[in-house]
Formats: structure tokens, C-alpha cells, sequence
């Protein structure tokens, strides 16, 4: 299943039922895992370790050096979860010492043409990346967040569980859990409302969640004042806790 063109080191490793085509280059000190499919042209940098169940499309470059003007060749690594696609022309770039010195991306991600992940990102699960997103160094994703094509992310934003960005936005502040943003700089515009009804959330889950939301961004309360009334709500809601807590950790504050 390995096309003759292909170059793989002899001490990378290659797990069972794996598809490498044409030209591919698979480096030293990786890993691949069962039923991978990389379809041509694709190169596997050193220190990356790929899960089960990945399809990458031709040209992607995977687990590279990454783009920080300190970096010195120390050995840091890309993880790849199981059941991404990862489209063509995305390049994946590994961690730095001056983070944990590892780039993350979790499983059944979808991850589309031309996509930039920067060195110390993390990619939760069942993400989608659309066009031309590109992710700074030490950005935060988390599950279930869908990003715009074209989105850009300062480096150390974070982007909360079932998040949104419109097309073209632009983010240099975190953007909450179900929060739905758009403009450059990005501005709240409402939650995620198909995005949490396809995921199978109540009616009440949701209301709690559009309550929250008009606390925080309706009710002309400073951020502080706004909290105080979320950290009430979150005592009925997990889905407000999750906001609470997301708001809690911000380092760069959020969008308002």
C-alpha cells in the first residue's frame, strides 16, 4: 500500500492497512497509525505522531518546524488524534520549549484547504476548519467550534466548545462557548443556536444559554457586574459554568 515513489525512514512507524501514495516523504522519529490514508505529495516532519483513521489530502505538511525565530531544533512534537481530514495545502507546525513543547490536534476534526495550525496550538474534537483559517502560535480550540473560512487568531486566543466565526473575522480576544462572532476585530452577534439544536441540545439548555448570553452582552453590565450574575445562573446550568469557567481562565479577556 506504499506507492514506490514514496520516501519513509526506516525508523518511522507504520501502522497496519495504511495508504501512502506518490511522493509522499514520512521523516525520522514518527509515527502513523492503522488505516491512515496520505494521499500524495505529503510530508510527515520529524516527532509527529498520527492516530488511526486520518486522511490527508496532497501537498499538507505535517508536524514541521515551526515558525518562532527561537526556535533551535529541540526535539518538540505535533499529536494527531484518530478520524481527522485534513484538506489539501494545510501545514501543521509542532510545538516550541517555551509552551509544553507540543502541538495538539484532537479526532474526527475536519480540517480544509489551506488551514495554518502554528506551533503550540490545541485542537479539541469535532472541529471544523474552513478555508484559510489560520491559528497563531498557542491557540486554544475547542470541541465542536467551526471557524470561517479565512478566520484569523491572535497568538494565545482561545476559542470556546461550540463557538462560531463568520467568514473574513478576526480575533485578538478569546471567544466564549456558543458564542456566534463576526467582523474584524470580531463582534458577538448571538449563540449558536443551529449549530446546539444539530448537537442535540434542549430547548432549556439553550434558553439557559441565550439568558447567559444577554447578561453578558445585552445588559450593558461591565464585564465583572455581568459575571456576578452568570456565576448565579451557573449554579442551574452546566452549559453557563462552562462560560463561567472559560471567562475565569481568559488571559486576553474576551470579545465585547
Amino acid at each position: 500500500m506504499i506507492h514506490p515513489t514514496a520516501i519513509i525512514d526506516p525508523n518511522a512507524v507504520i501502522g497496519k492497512n495504511v495508504k501512502i501514495g506518490p511522493y509522499c516523504i514520512i521523516e525520522n522519529h514518527t509515527e502513523i497509525g492503522d488505516d491512515c490514508v496520505l494521499k500524495s505529495h505529503v510530508v510527515v516532519a520529524n516527532h509527529t505522531k498520527i492516530g488511526t483513521g486520518n486522511t490527508i489530502y496532497p501537498f499538507a505538511s505535517i508536524g514541521e518546524d515551526p515558525q518562532d525565530k527561537k526556535f533551535a531544533d529541540e526535539p518538540t512534537q505535533l499529536i494527531v488524534g484518530d478520524n481527522n481530514t485534513i484538506r489539501e495545502y494545510v501545514t501543521i507546525n509542532r510545538g516550541t520549549v517555551d509552551d509544553e513543547g507540543i502541538t495538539r490536534v484532537g479526532s474526527d476534526n475536519w480540517i480544509m484547504a489551506y488551514v495554518h495550525i502554528a506551533h503550540d496550538c490545541v485542537l479539541g474534537d469535532h472541529t471544523i476548519l474552513a478555508n484559510c483559517s489560520s491559528l497563531a502560535g498557542h491557540v486554544h480550540v475547542d470541541d465542536y467550534a467551526i471557524l470561517g473560512g479565512f478566520t484569523k487568531l491572535h497568538q494565545f486566543c482561545r476559542v470556546g466548545a461550540h463557538a462560531f466565526s463568520a467568514m473574513d473575522s478576526g480575533f485578538q480576544k478569546d471567544l466564549p462557548p456558543f458564542v456566534m462572532a463576526q467582523g474584524n476585530p470580531a463582534k458577538p452577534r448571538a449563540i449558536n443556536f443551529e449549530g446546539l439544536k444539530r448537537r442535540g441540545f434542549s430547548k432549556e439548555r439553550i434558553a439557559a444559554i441565550k439568558a447567559a448570553y444577554r447578561t453578558l452582552y445585552k445588559s450593558d453590565l461591565k464585564l465583572e457586574q455581568a459575571m456576578n450574575e452568570l456565576e448565579q445562573m451557573a449554579t442551574e446550568s452546566e452549559d453557563v459554568k462552562m462560560m463561567v469557567d472559560f471567562i475565569q481562565k481568559s488571559s486576553r479577556s474576551i470579545i465585547r
